[in-house]
């Protein structure tokens, strides 16, 4: 397979519907200390573009990362073919010193029709990694595609259809979510847009649900970028920051962006005090009629469970975000191209011990 590859300035970039191929996304990268790079590309009949981000890390390893990226992609038998000339193409053109490549897949996975259960509802998950690096590098050259230990973005995503009006909304949630939606209202809890200045706010409740449910804590500069991305973005990107309240009690917070037509909740928090307010609820629906108004007919809620197993860490998450209805995505996840294979091996063996 040939690509052809031309790099072009980020404030180029297509219109897509995913905030991480978007110039605000570059934007919001590049305060965070990646390098950027932008790519258009032609291949037999696909044509699109791709945001890829260059860092160091542990070890002074240098990474290539395309995050859920590139939107356009072959037919899934040729996923391995087309990743692996896309890659050697990219390698022409990147810093010599960068070790892999790893591609953030926004691609339906290929087993997403081919494991449901007889119910439909169920999944029985991917195939362990080495069968699906033996199906992803069929027919390629060098057989250098490797299953990244960790999927960057998440592979398991809830999708909500926003199409239609809020009653069409609320109509596909389960009856309880209805339930925790009206139970906020009558209780008096409140939604608004807040502004960048209460972001400490929401960094306390992100504080108190990390803590609370076992999951790492990014720092507060990550949030911060978010804001001060916007004031040079020149496409239409937008980032909401949601607050929900009862009186003086701050009870949840949510970023949600929106590119295109589809809104991507990407950070969420609650307190650990007054859950019986249904905070988390309030702010989901707030969230969701805000994107409608908008135009968006996605919701792409983030993650969750790979299958409905309520012995799973995250089950809860599971729970509560499938309420709201819709059906879960499931992508190709995160997969590497090695470029320096002792350095590869390196920082594999660093992420599998949470060390990068």
């Amino acid at each position: 397979m040939n690509i052809q590859l031309r790099q072009k300035e980020a404030g180029y970039l297509l219109p897509t519907d995913i905030i991480f191929q978007t110039f605000y996304w570059s934007q919001v990268k590049s305060r965070l200390g990646w390098k950027i790079d932008v790519f258009d590309f032609t291949s037999e009949n696909l044509t699109g573009d791709v945001l890829v981000l260059t860092n160091t890390f542990t070890n002074g390893i240098m990474a290539a990362y395309v995050p859920q990226g590139p939107e356009s992609g072959p037919d899934p038998e040729k996923y391995g073919l087309f990743l692996e000339a896309l890659s050697e193409e990219m390698i022409t053109q990147i810093d010599p010193a960068v070790a892999f490549i790893r591609f953030d897949l926004p691609w339906e996975s290929q087993y997403a029709a081919e494991s449901i259960h007889k119910d439909g509802n169920d999944w029985y998950g991917h195939p362990e990694a080495r069968l699906r690096e033996m199906r992803m590098n069929f027919g390629t050259k060098s057989w250098n595609l490797r299953k990244a230990v960790t999927d960057l973005t998440v592979a398991d995503t809830l999708h909500l259809d926003l199409a239609g009006s809020e009653d069409d909304a609320l109509s596909k949630m389960k009856p309880k979510t209805r339930y925790n939606i009206r139970l906020a209202q009558k209780k008096g809890v409140r939604v608004f847009l807040a502004t960048e200045e209460m972001l400490p706010i929401f960094y306390e409740l992100y504080r108190q649900t990390a803590e609370r449910n076992g999951f790492y804590l990014c720092e507060y500069k990550h949030f911060s970028a978010l804001f001060s991305a916007i004031d040079s973005n020149p496409d239409s990107s937008e980032c909401l920051f949601l607050l929900a309240a009862h009186g003086y009690d701050f009870l949840a917070g949510a970023i949600v962006t929106i590119s295109g037509r589809t809104a991507t909740y990407l950070y969420g928090a609650s307190s650990t005090e007054n859950r019986n307010l249904m905070g988390s609820y309030a702010i989901q629906w707030e969230a969701m009629r805000l994107a409608m108004s908008r135009g968006c007919i996605v919701y792409d809620m983030g993650a969750v469970t790979p299958t409905r197993d309520s012995d799973h860490q995250f089950y809860g998450m599971y729970r509560f975000k499938t309420g709201f209805g819709g059906k879960i995505f499931r992508r190709n996840g995160s997969w590497d191209y090695p470029l320096s294979q002792d350095k590869y091996t390196n920082f594999r063996n660093l992420e599998t011990l949470g060390r990068t």
